[in-house]
């Protein structure tokens, strides 16, 4: 069984090696006809009218009608090929991006400690709460992603500024938003570390120092606000562990009564309300 099974992985492995060999040998010959102008012969036994309309370096005759087709590789393709290269990378950086430099962190944890907090486990589910965070995400940034358009994408789709412009003008707004909401003590951290003494102005501050403080800032944000969350939980849940040692019952598990009471309270308190109310307004 195992020389069997060894002499099949043989075969396989020798027909991949062989269609690799004759996928580069082919590539080969593609490279050198895109590299080269073609040329080529077409015989019509048609008219010898002459064929009008050949703009595009094409010109001939039928009987027999000359085709000839030039391949020049034009200036522009090296920056066509960086666009698509920057395309590409800014695709997968996109989830990073969405998940870092906005107020995307800060809602999620916040939202998982309110579930933490009623101890029902998976309720909401992951989806429901990534879903509500990224809503509420599109809801809070978008004056930030109004201005993003208005003076970067737009100019730069009508050509009137270069992309070096269009990243300084796209990239304002955002820097401005993560100022806003980083601590000074993070951001102070971060330019001790890179070396930066003064400043005469924030625009002065490195994009790769206001990131990392902005995200120390949401870190700390967003567990405050969970530490406060959880305060009157943790209330109930002393509250029905004193009860229950006081009545004998210490092998019933507390949260499992005191969850019901969770749950209670957070309705009548209208809790989804009066937390998500809060949370946005913590970013204006």
């Amino acid at each position: 069984m195992i020389a069997s099974e060894i002499k099949r992985f043989g075969i396989k492995m020798a027909i991949a090696v062989l269609l690799l060999i004759i996928g580069l040998v082919l590539l080969a010959n593609v490279r050198k006809v895109s590299a080269a102008n073609i040329s080529d012969t077409i015989t019509s036994p048609d008219t010898t009218d002459d064929v009008r309309g050949t703009t595009n370096n094409i010109s001939g005759s039928l009987g027999p009608l000359e085709f000839r087709l030039n391949t020049d590789e034009d200036e522009g393709s090296l920056a066509a090929t960086l666009q698509i290269l920057l395309v590409l990378t800014v695709i997968t950086l996109a989830p990073s991006i969405l998940i870092m430099l906005t107020s995307f962190t800060r809602i999620v944890i916040v939202l998982h400690f309110v579930r933490s907090a009623l101890g029902t486990q998976s309720t909401p589910p992951n989806q429901i709460l990534i879903g509500l965070a990224l809503f509420l995400t599109f809801f809070i940034m978008s004056p930030v992603v109004t201005q993003v358009n208005a003076n970067a994408i737009q100019p730069l789709s009508r050509g009137e500024i270069t992309q070096e412009e269009a990243f300084n003008a796209g990239v304002a707004p955002v820097r401005t938003f993560m100022l806003e909401q980083t601590n000074i003590k993070d951001l102070r951290l971060f330019m001790d570390i890179a070396g930066i003494t003064t400043v005469d102005t924030v625009d002065e501050i490195p994009i790769t120092v206001v990131i990392p403080s902005f995200i120390i800032s949401e870190l700390r944000q967003a567990f405050i606000i969970g530490f406060l969350i959880y305060i009157p939980f943790i209330i109930i849940d002393m509250v029905v562990a004193s009860t229950l040692m006081s009545m004998g019952m210490m092998m019933l598990p507390p949260t499992m009564i005191s969850m019901p009471f969770k749950i209670l309270l957070f309705i009548i308190a209208d809790g989804w309300n009066l937390i998500i109310g809060e949370l946005v307004k913590t970013f204006y």
